[in-house]
């Protein structure tokens, strides 16, 4: 297996979208070395990441505000995203300057929408803090925030200037938030990349995370430079998230539900009915156990499948999922919306 050391830094090859994706320890304390930050800067992230991260980028700022949203995915909305974007303007943002998100997905998402619509599109500079983040959702410029219960499905492909993964943020992650990110890891071992899948089998995933970082955005990267805009190749990368955003939709934790799932738990969940290799699920299943991942919850069926039928991939009737029939492959196939109920182990 290849090493990958922090202080490596991969190129998302997109024409004139084209950016840096740097990993390195300690980065964020020096993202002026990799930025120009010699402008207003709009430093956004969430009441549940430390302030210290949001004041280290703003503090190598010429001119800086600091946007603190209300941690988890009800600031996904379109209220919230209102604020940013008043605050932005109170500012005096105009269209030469930048928006810095610091956090998770949640802090991605939302920072990354309000720079692809403030003023029609200013730059935008992602610098993760979690594991969830930093594998996966970082990189590709998906941004979005929620409608009501129906995720993601006001958004826009807007890429980041540089995006940068400073693995020492992960520190101050509780345990939980950090296995629930590897979910996604695991995603692009089963799909693509049977060595990263090994590692999880008899790796030590506190040791190995730069590897499994560095890994999952090689693939992730890969996926997006071939079909940026999701119409073919990238709908790999909604494996086990049809089922999992059903889930998520029913035993969530958002809003005022503090117990429950989160989102890489319900898309570990999710890809398991799409495994169809049954010594692959099984594997699957010893490596969720090994890490502390669910490998089943009591959930009601019916409700999931009725939150499926919202999903933004569900199309006259049909909808496209991906299943994966053995360890490094994978196949899109589309089905009527009512087969779902059998990949849920409902009748009819």
């Amino acid at each position: 297996m290849s090493e990958a050391t922090f202080g490596s830094k991969l190129t998302m090859n997109l024409g004139p979208r084209s950016y840096d994706i740097t990993l390195r320890r300690g980065a964020l304390q020096n993202l002026y070395q990799l930025a120009d930050l010699n402008r207003r800067v709009a430093v956004v992230t969430d009441s549940g990441v430390p302030p210290v991260y949001a004041r280290q980028v703003a503090d190598q700022c010429r001119e800086a505000v600091i946007i603190t949203v209300p941690q988890g995915e009800g600031s996904k909305c379109l209220r919230t995203l209102e604020s940013v974007l008043q605050q932005m303007l109170a500012f005096g943002m105009g269209r030469g300057d930048l928006v810095v998100a610091v956090g998770g997905g949640v802090v991605g998402d939302l920072a990354g929408f309000a720079a692809a619509v403030y003023m029609r599109g200013i730059d935008f500079i992602n610098c993760p803090t979690t594991t969830l983040s930093m594998i996966d959702s970082s990189i590709g410029g998906k941004t979005a925030v929620d409608l009501g219960d129906t995720k993601n499905v006001v958004g826009a492909f807007w890429q980041p200037r540089v995006v940068v993964v400073d693995a020492d943020t992960l520190s101050t992650l509780p345990r939980r938030h950090y296995i629930n990110g590897l979910a996604e890891a695991i995603k692009a071992g089963l799909l693509a990349d049977p060595e990263l899948f090994e590692l999880f089998e008899t790796g030590d995933v506190d040791a190995d995370i730069d590897q499994i970082i560095y890994r999952s955005l090689q693939f992730k990267k890969g996926i997006v430079e071939a079909d940026e805009t999701e119409h073919g190749a990238r709908r790999a990368l909604n494996f086990g998230h049809t089922i999992g955003h059903g889930i998520e939709a029913v035993k969530g934790i958002k809003g005022r539900r503090k117990v429950g799932l989160y989102h890489g738990e319900c898309v570990a969940l999710g890809m398991l009915p799409m495994i169809e290799s049954n010594s692959l699920r099984r594997r699957t299943r010893a490596v969720y156990r090994r890490l502390g991942l669910p490998v089943r919850a009591g959930f009601d069926k019916e409700k999931v499948y009725a939150e499926m039928l919202h999903d933004k991939k569900a199309q006259g009737g049909k909808i496209t999922v991906i299943k994966v029939p053995g360890l490094g492959c994978w196949r899109a196939d589309t089905i009527p919306v009512e087969s779902l109920r059998s990949l849920l182990g409902l009748e009819g």
